[in-house]
């Protein structure tokens, strides 16, 4: 029956075999179907187009303190200030004037060119020359001068020069004597002939100017001297005295002078050049010190026949110490 109806409303006779009928009307949606399988990941999309600058942000937090930077390399000096306004010079009992300039020359018997004193300005540094000999004859310089501060080295400075016009440099009997460095010595070695060898063997030295009066006092004692009154001291040392070569040839200081009061010690003080071009230390060249004064043992026999043996031993119990002073000014 359910067989022969679908027949009927599908437009078939079952019996005479008719035409097919028109299609029916679509049904109803069906119920949801449950959910499938999730798919295979898919390829990654193209990129998509850049999007609009964003607007500006708030300021941030103040950050944290950066380590401290390296010191800087020294700058350019400065310009030349201009003229101070013009002073007044009225010295008094107390008050000493401070209007006029005095010079010095300090020696470092180093290598390194020494400062010039608190209140003392360079005017040029150099090498520090002792005395020059010359055809027998001897010239000394006070090494408180600037004479004794030559701007440029030479082993033989200066030439001889005859009434017939003509000058002769480097006359093998002429020497120069120069303040040394502290070197070893060896006296059984040739002089030297190479300057760059000879150079690192010359002391070196400043002029300097300043406005106080300088002069150098000596204790006669392992105990360097306090200043005088009014006067301030510059620097310390040992009491200098003169220099000889071979014969009559030498210099000595104006124990009043800076130059007598050298600050090192030690022995040879000085280095001999000759005309003929060479330098060296010779056993005969001699310094002299002013001595400590010893305890009188005997009457008129103070320090006779005392020898001291040693660096050590001549700076505690031989040669004398000494002060250079600066007056003190307005």
């Amino acid at each position: 029956y359910m067989l022969k109806k679908q027949q009927l409303s599908s437009g078939i006779n079952a019996e005479y075999g008719g035409s097919p009928g028109t299609n029916g009307l679509n049904g109803q949606d069906g119920a949801k179907g449950e959910v499938g399988p999730m798919g295979e990941k898919g390829e990654p999309g193209l990129d998509g187009a850049s999007g609009a600058k964003g607007e500006k942000g708030d300021a941030g937090r103040k950050g944290a303190a950066g380590i401290k930077g390296q010191k800087g390399a020294k700058g350019e000096d400065g310009q030349k200030g201009a003229l101070g306004p013009e002073g007044s010079c009225t010295p008094d009992d107390y008050s000493p004037c401070n209007c006029d300039t005095h010079i010095l020359a300090r020696h470092s018997q180093t290598g390194e060119v020494p400062d010039c004193p608190a209140d003392f300005e360079s005017l040029w540094s150099g090498y520090s020359l002792v005395f020059f000999e010359g055809n027998g004859y001897g010239l000394s310089q006070d090494l408180g001068s600037a004479g004794s501060c030559l701007e440029d080295f030479q082993l033989m400075p200066f030439m001889q020069c005859s009434s017939s016009d003509v000058c002769r440099h480097g006359v093998r009997t002429d020497k120069s004597f120069w303040l040394a460095v502290d070197m070893e010595t060896d006296y059984t070695i040739k002089p030297m002939v190479n300057i760059d060898v000879i150079t690192p063997h010359i002391s070196r030295c400043n002029v300097c100017v300043g406005t106080k009066y300088v002069l150098a006092r000596h204790s006669f004692t392992a105990v360097a001297p306090d200043c005088p009154a009014d006067f301030s001291p510059l620097w310390e040392g040992y009491s200098y005295v003169m220099v000889t070569s071979s014969g009559t040839s030498g210099g000595g200081q104006d124990l009043s002078s800076a130059g007598s009061c050298l600050e090192k010690f030690f022995l040879p003080t000085f280095i001999e050049c000759l005309g003929r071009g060479t330098c060296s230390y010779y056993i005969n060249n001699l310094d002299y010190w002013l001595a400590q004064t010893q305890e009188q043992t005997q009457p008129g026999m103070w320090g006779m026949g005392n020898v001291y043996s040693g660096i050590e031993d001549i700076k505690r119990q031989g040669v004398a110490r000494c002060t250079v002073c600066a007056r003190n000014s307005l």
